[in-house]
């Protein structure tokens, strides 16, 4: 037992060192040197690192990235249709929104059609165009020569591809307007042959055509009508009835309905879908020179010799009747459904308002080389035309050797010269395309209605004036 009490003799001495063991000493740059590895790695990023931001991107991204193809891999089922359906209505709110912008583009371009429609129907529409057209020079008129005799009046295609001319000669031309030839010739006949010559056989005074190009309508001295089809030329139909020349032949526009207007004073409806007769209207007191007509049921005539201009409401069964001419009113034209001008034998162009009897202005000696308008010149007014539902309008006097084209003022107040056309010969027609573009005159070595003169220097012809915009020079 003693022995448990007694010291060890290791205690309170150093411990030998064992043979063949050496402590182990730290050697620079090796795994177990801690500080010195953290030198290098600090070392080693400050070389390939140039920025914090950079660093802090490239982890953003690839976390983003590793998170969006966890999370891709990671969704359910549930959730996978969930973030399509989203992106899906994504993409159509995307769609909607342009589908909008557009719409409402559209719905502005509508509203301004609609709002011109409104205001045509009413007759108040007036397009300030007059301003905008420059004097045409000689090489921007064509004369296209066929015609024997005078050319009394011609129409333009609703396309504006074709003008169809007649003539004294009693014969029909239908002119292609881009390569300036004949495209077909309706040939006049001999009095007598009425029965066998399958067109006219006396002058031809007027001729129209429907707004869709489907009927043109011809009428002479022999007081018949006869209705062609414009693309070949056959004959349709023929209405007889009128006791007297027709005078004048007008379409109201969107319709097969044509107005004729004859120098027994009378003006008829025919109904070109049956074919048929509809009925006649009375009123003037002398022979009606001219007829035109728009949208409404209703037509303009002017009375020659009586002095007055009637507008002829079907539907109401009634008449308006207009004064203001000195001399016999010769032809008249709607501007719009509330305007219209109209020239006479005593030298005077007039602006109209369908709600006054009196012109809103007027014109005397329009076509007189003086100045004085005591000084009345033999150059009556022939023809009128207008552009329709603008503010540009052209007249021509007899055979002064001009056609001149007016700007009227705001409402149809005032009527202001722009330039002169010059044309050698009586102008017996003048018709301005639908969009504005040209303007045709009908010329003739004598007036339409007699032989009073003879201008010999004249080309019986038709001339295709080109109608620039000032914008448009080259």
């Amino acid at each position: 037992m003693s022995g448990f009490f007694i010291k060890s003799p290791s205690l309170g001495r150093k411990p030998k060192t064992q043979v063949g063991i050496k402590k182990k000493k730290a050697v620079k740059g090796a795994a177990g040197d801690v500080p010195a590895l953290k030198r290098k790695r600090k070392q080693f990023k400050n070389e390939e690192i140039e920025s914090d931001s950079e660093a802090e991107g490239d982890k953003e991204t690839a976390k983003a990235e590793s998170g969006s193809e966890s999370d891709t891999e990671d969704e359910t089922p549930q959730e996978k249709r969930l973030r399509l359906t989203k992106q899906y209505l994504a993409e159509l709110e995307a769609q909607e929104r342009e589908k909008k912008e557009s719409d409402e583009l559209l719905n502005d371009a509508i509203s301004h059609r609609l709002h011109e429609e409104v205001l045509e129907q009413a007759g108040k529409l007036q397009k300030q165009v007059a301003s905008d057209y420059q004097e045409p020079s000689l090489d921007d008129m064509h004369v296209l020569r066929g015609h024997q005799l005078s050319t009394t009046c011609l129409v333009i295609s609703p396309d504006n591809k074709h003008v169809f001319s007649a003539s004294k000669d009693c014969s029909i031309i239908k002119w292609n307007i881009d390569s300036r030839k004949k495209e077909h010739v309706i040939p006049g006949g001999r009095k007598g042959t009425e029965n066998k010559h399958k067109g006219h056989t006396a002058h031809v005074l007027c001729l129209a055509i429907s707004s869709d190009g489907k009927f043109l309508a011809s009428g002479c001295r022999n007081k018949v009508i006869h209705i062609w089809d414009p693309s070949t030329c056959e004959l349709l139909h023929t209405f007889k009835g009128h006791r007297d020349a027709i005078s004048g032949l007008s379409f109201r526009r969107n319709s097969h309905q044509l107005f004729s207007s004859s120098h027994d004073r009378s003006v008829k409806i025919w109904d070109l879908d049956e074919m048929a007769y509809v009925e006649t209207l009375f009123g003037h007191q002398d022979s009606i020179t001219g007829i035109d007509s728009l949208t409404r049921e209703r037509a303009i005539t002017c009375g020659g010799r009586d002095g007055t201009i009637r507008i002829w409401k079907v539907v109401e069964e009634s008449q308006l009747v207009f004064h203001g001419h000195q001399g016999s009113i010769d032809c008249v034209q709607l501007v719009n459904e509330g305007h219209f001008i109209s020239g006479a034998d005593d030298g005077s162009i007039a602006l109209w308002s369908v709600m006054k009897k009196k012109p809103s202005c007027i014109l005397h000696n329009a076509h007189s080389n003086s100045t004085n308008e005591r000084i009345v010149d033999e150059n009556w007014i022939t023809s009128v035309g207008a552009l329709q539902s603008t503010d540009l309008v052209a007249s021509a006097g007899s055979k002064d050797g001009n056609i001149r084209l007016w700007q009227c003022g705001k409402d149809f107040k005032t009527l202001t010269p722009l330039f002169k056309i010059p044309i050698i010969g009586f102008v017996n027609a003048l018709k301005f395309s639908n969009d504005g573009s040209m303007l045709v005159a009908g010329v003739g070595q004598e007036h339409k209605l007699g032989r009073w003169w003879r201008i010999k220097e004249a080309k019986n012809s038709i001339v295709i004036i080109k109608l620039k915009k000032k914008e448009q020079e080259t």
